[in-house]
């Protein structure tokens, strides 16, 4: 037997896989394919203190071997997801982390003080966002802005924090590191790579928003270099994600020094890829006489 259990800053898995938010909903939706307490752990889509209505349509564009989407973080609101969502997360035994949203900093502790007393495992903070009081500027991109959320949601909440970083910046280390100082418990990586797909008939963008976040089997080379990249900057365990669609890509990830990974585009495609995942880790793992998933985790030969 192959002993799975992770510690990914604090919130301990019974498996290294959970889901990335934005592709699996809040778990109900996948329910009738997989059994939700049998992951790691359920990350839900993204929420808000307020519904937000999300981007006009078009807003998905397929690309190849992946996938432009730009959702704009659609969501019914904190408050939906507290009395509907989670009751029933609980009720299948889901170990839950709640992927926060927000644009200010002050909207993101809200979010975390309105789930404080909700069943929840660990929050994900999503530092992809536009910051409102910054003119725009997303979060994630700049240390100091950084620094100021992640520090603001560690006061809110002694619960295992998790910041899930942009690949869209010139040193992600630099982020990274920034998440680490201001209490961060843990880091996800990466998000959405910005890009945009043109209709060459119409001469006209594939997107309302004519860029989006580019996911899937493309962008797996870009997200293992920045684990590897951030596991060698900081000390925190990694979530790594971005292009995993079997067992192997799984532990390419944990080798690069992921503790856990998330599992995104690939649901899309096949709604039991979770599981194909964590018996893929275990397959490799009996084949290679590894009889503990943490001995993966930084063991790239280099």
């Amino acid at each position: 037997m192959v002993r799975q259990q992770v510690d990914l800053g604090g919130l301990v898995m019974r498996n290294p896989v959970t889901v990335a938010s934005g592709t699996f909903g809040s778990g109900r939706e996948y329910a009738d394919f997989v059994d939700v307490a049998a992951l790691g752990a359920v990350t839900t889509k993204g929420v808000s203190l307020h519904g937000w209505p999300g981007n006009d349509a078009p807003r998905i564009a397929e690309t190849p071997s992946g996938m432009l989407n730009s959702i704009g973080l659609q969501n019914p609101g904190v408050d939906h997801l507290k009395h509907h969502d989670l009751p029933w997360l609980a009720a299948q035994g889901a170990t839950v982390i709640v992927n926060v949203s927000g644009h200010s900093t002050q909207e993101y502790v809200q979010v975390i003080e309105a789930l404080e007393e909700a069943p929840v495992g660990a929050y994900e903070v999503n530092i992809s966002c536009p910051n409102v009081d910054a003119g725009g500027m997303t979060i994630g991109c700049h240390p100091l802005s950084v620094q100021e959320v992640v520090g603001a949601c560690r006061v809110a909440t002694k619960r295992p924090l998790i910041v899930k970083l942009t690949p869209n910046v010139t040193d992600i280390t630099e982020i990274a590191r920034a998440a680490e100082y201001s209490g961060a418990d843990a880091i996800s990586l990466i998000n959405t790579l910005l890009g945009m797909a043109v209709d060459v008939k119409r001469r006209r963008p594939m997107l309302s928003r004519v860029v989006g976040g580019l996911s899937g089997p493309c962008v797996k080379p870009v997200a293992l270099r920045m684990v590897w990249e951030c596991h060698n900057a900081v000390r925190i365990p990694i979530l790594g994600m971005g292009g995993i669609t079997n067992g192997e890509d799984a532990v390419e990830f944990m080798l690069c020094g992921a503790t856990a990974v998330a599992v995104g585009t690939a649901n899309f495609m096949n709604p039991k890829a979770t599981e194909n995942v964590i018996a893929g880790i275990v397959e490799y793992c009996e084949e290679q006489g590894v009889d503990d998933v943490n001995d993966l985790i930084g063991a790239l030969v280099c």
